[in-house]
Parts: structure tokens; C-alpha cells; sequence
């Protein structure tokens, strides 16, 4: 048996490796120059192979398509990932979060071991090797490059989406997908930072712990993420902006809503800000807010709330006291989008699992199989999306060897 596998990523290195382990003659295409190229920047350049959780915590993360990937992640669970890895000699340490990284901290371990590992198996690797089109052939399929066309009984599509497109990840498989008859849903940037049409380029630099961001749409809440946000380049960064991007990607009209002390409630707020200006008798109200925000926060603050930060808090009115609470427990964004795909850690959309059975196969052409980040799903950071990567391209493989009577 034949099997074609485009993209040399994580998810079609793995596939790879399950095929030809059990005698599938496999080629597989990579228009880059190198194998991994997207895995080497993956988790910081220390790749975040996985998560250490139970299943629960696995389907928790997911943001899209938890339905269609049942079977591929009770499959090839994350601790059966990281033995697979282990065995492969690439020792891992669980870090905060129950994040799994080789314990070198290098994405090159990941990527040299499964490398290495192909092409001990007899895989056939064709760098700088761009897909141009693939048919079916009745039999088959025929994959084509300027090198001409080759045959195989079955094609694995592993080309990635469209976020760090610098990577080679250009939504190719969108295309293949498309020509098939398969319907895509719109790709998207995702964990990634987020835009507003408020202009906030005065907090640069700024690094907030333990605030609360949420997002809502037509006053339903869509999203909540307590933690660190940053303000870089006139966006909203840091960890709960990119998870709560993932949430709201696909959707307009979208308000965001940023608690600067979640802890605190209206009430003892106004006691805990009485007491500063008390203290701070005959200082304006942007030098006495100083023990509560950083002072450029607190400046912007106080105009969104329409007080002049310059006006001394002893004659600052009841009003005006109530407008800066309701500022701190909810500053108001209209969200504008989103920065784009080369800033993007993953991609939101692809190939519709509505088309494709849990194995990943095209329910329209037999034979024909995506996996990984091709397909519209999607998941939140913390290694669950290379867990995605591992567990699709496995199922995938597995499923082509028990049609040819291979299973192991």
C-alpha cells in the first residue's frame, strides 16, 4: 500500500511514522526546506508537546469541534503521548499548568527525534516538494508537484492552517479540501491579541496581573479569563487576551469588558478609594489613584470615566467618585478584530468536520483524510493543540492501516 502524506509538520511526521512502522510504503511532502518548521517556534521554541490532564481538562480546552474529536484524543491519550515521546529518547518534565516540554527545553529534540525516526522507517521525504494539486484517479489519487505526479491508494492532508504563514503555513489544505467538495469555514487568526476601536497605544508597555477581561455580545457573556493582560502596540496581549480571542474570532459585534479589581466589589471599592483621597488630601485624582493602577492607567482611566485627572479629589463629586468605580470594575472595548495571521499561534476554522468522519476521512472522497490544524478545530494554549496534531494524525493512520488489513 501507497499512502501520500502532505505536510511535514507534527501531525504528518506522526502519521508517517504509524504507517511505515507497519511496512506502508510512505511519501511525504514538504514544501520547505526542513521538517517542523511551525514545531520549532511552538511553545516559545520549547514546544508544549502536550498537557498532562484528564480527559475532562482535555475537552474543557477545546473551543471547536470537542464532538468530532472524541475518538482521536481517547485514542491517543496525552499520557500515551508522552510515553510515545520518552520512547522516542526525549526525557519530559510537566511544568505549571500540567504543561509537557522535553526536558531540554528544545523544540529541536522534538522535531530531530520524530525526523530521524521516518526515515529509519523507509519514509520518503521530499523537501522543498510544494503540492500543487491532488486527484482522484479512481483508484487512488494522483499527487501532483513540478516534478510531475505520483500515485497513492490513500492521501493524508497535514498542511496546518494559516497562522505564522512565514512557517509555510498558507491554508494549502483549504484548497485540496475545496476541490473535493468539501465545505471550509472561513479561517481565522486565533490566540492571538486583540484589537479595539478605542485607542489604547497610551498603555503601551503595560503589564497587569489579576484582572478579569470578558466579552460579550448582544449583553451575553461569550467569554471570562481572570489573569495577566498586557497592552503591546496599541492591542490587548497576554494570556487571557489570546484565550479570549479564541472565543470571539468568529463573531462581531463584540464588547469587552476589562475588571481592573475582580477581588473587589463595588461597595468595598468605594470605601477602599474614600480612604486614598482622604489620604491624599489636595492631590489630583491621577496621583491619588496611584496605590490602586499604575498612573498611565490611571489617566486614561479617568477620562474614559469623564473626570479631569488633573481636578483635586477633595472636590471630586459623589458622581464622579461612582463613574471611577464603574470604570475599574468594567472599562469598556468595542472589539475591532483581531492582529492577523502572522501573529497568530493558531488558526479558528478549516476543513468542516461535518464533512469528514472521526477518523478524519473525507465522507465525500474514500481515501482522502485531513488532520491536525487543517480541520476546523481548535483549542486554547497549553499544549492542547499539539495534543490535537498527535491524536488526529494517529486515528488517521491507524484507520488507512485497518482498511488495508494492517491494524497492529
Amino acid at each position: 500500500m501507497d499512502v501520500g502524506i502532505v505536510g511535514g509538520g507534527a501531525a504528518g511526521m506522526l502519521a508517517a511514522a504509524t504507517l511505515a512502522r507497519e511496512g506502508v510504503r510512505v511519501e511525504l511532502f514538504e514544501k520547505n526546506e526542513k521538517l517542523g518548521k511551525k514545531l520549532y517556534i511552538t511553545g516559545k521554541g520549547r514546544c508544549n508537546l502536550t498537557n498532562f490532564c484528564d480527559m475532562g481538562t482535555i475537552f474543557a480546552n477545546i473551543v471547536h469541534g470537542e464532538k468530532f474529536l472524541r475518538s482521536a484524543m481517547y485514542g491517543f491519550p496525552p499520557s500515551e503521548v508522552m510515553a510515545y515521546f520518552e520512547g522516542l529518547g526525549v526525557p519530559l518534565t510537566v511544568e505549571r499548568g500540567n504543561r509537557v516540554f522535553p526536558t531540554s527545553g528544545k523544540s529541536s529534540d522534538v522535531i530531530r527525534a520524530l525526523a530521524k525516526m521516518i526515515a529509519r522507517l523507509g519514509v520518503s521525504i521530499k523537501l522543498k516538494s510544494e503540492v500543487t494539486k491532488i486527484e482522484s484517479d479512481g483508484d487512488g489519487f494522483k499527487i501532483c508537484t513540478v516534478e510531475g505526479k505520483t500515485h497513492f491508494d490513500a492521501v493524508i492532508i497535514a498542511t496546518g492552517g494559516a497562522s505564522y504563514p512565514a512557517t509555510g503555513s498558507t491554508g494549502d489544505g483549504y484548497k485540496f479540501a475545496a476541490a473535493f467538495g468539501h465545505g471550509v469555514s472561513e479561517p481565522r487568526p486565533a490566540l492571538v491579541a486583540l484589537r479595539t476601536h478605542e485607542d489604547i497605544s497610551c498603555l503601551d508597555g503595560l503589564h497587569l496581573k489579576n484582572v478579569r477581561l470578558e466579552a460579550y455580545r448582544e449583553g451575553k457573556p461569550i467569554a471570562s479569563e481572570f489573569g495577566e493582560l498586557e497592552f503591546i502596540s496599541g492591542e490587548m496581549s497576554g494570556p487571557i487576551a489570546l484565550t479570549v480571542s479564541s472565543y470571539v474570532t468568529r463573531l462581531d459585534g463584540i464588547t469587552l469588558k476589562l475588571d481592573l479589581k475582580p477581588a473587589l466589589d463595588e461597595a468595598t471599592l468605594d470605601k477602599r478609594l474614600q480612604r486614598e483621597f482622604a489620604e491624599r488630601h489636595g492631590q489630583s485624582a491621577a496621583s491619588a489613584m496611584r496605590a490602586l493602577l499604575p498612573e498611565k492607567l490611571n489617566t486614561y482611566l479617568l477620562r474614559r470615566a469623564g473626570v479631569d485627572p488633573s481636578k483635586k479629589v477633595d472636590i471630586l463629586s459623589k458622581e464622579e467618585r461612582k463613574a471611577i468605580i464603574c470604570a475599574l470594575k468594567g472599562l469598556k472595548f468595542k472589539l475591532a478584530g483581531t492582529a492577523p495571521f502572522a501573529e497568530a499561534i493558531i488558526t479558528s476554522g478549516g476543513v468542516s468536520v461535518d464533512d469528514l468522519k472521526p477518523s478524519g476521512e473525507s465522507k465525500l472522497q474514500k481515501g482522502l483524510y485531513f488532520v491536525g490544524e487543517t480541520v476546523d478545530v481548535d483549542a486554547l494554549t497549553g499544549g492542547f493543540n499539539l495534543q490535537i496534531a498527535w491524536a488526529t494524525a494517529r486515528l488517521a493512520a491507524l484507520d488507512i492501516l485497518k482498511s488495508a488489513g494492517l491494524e497492529p
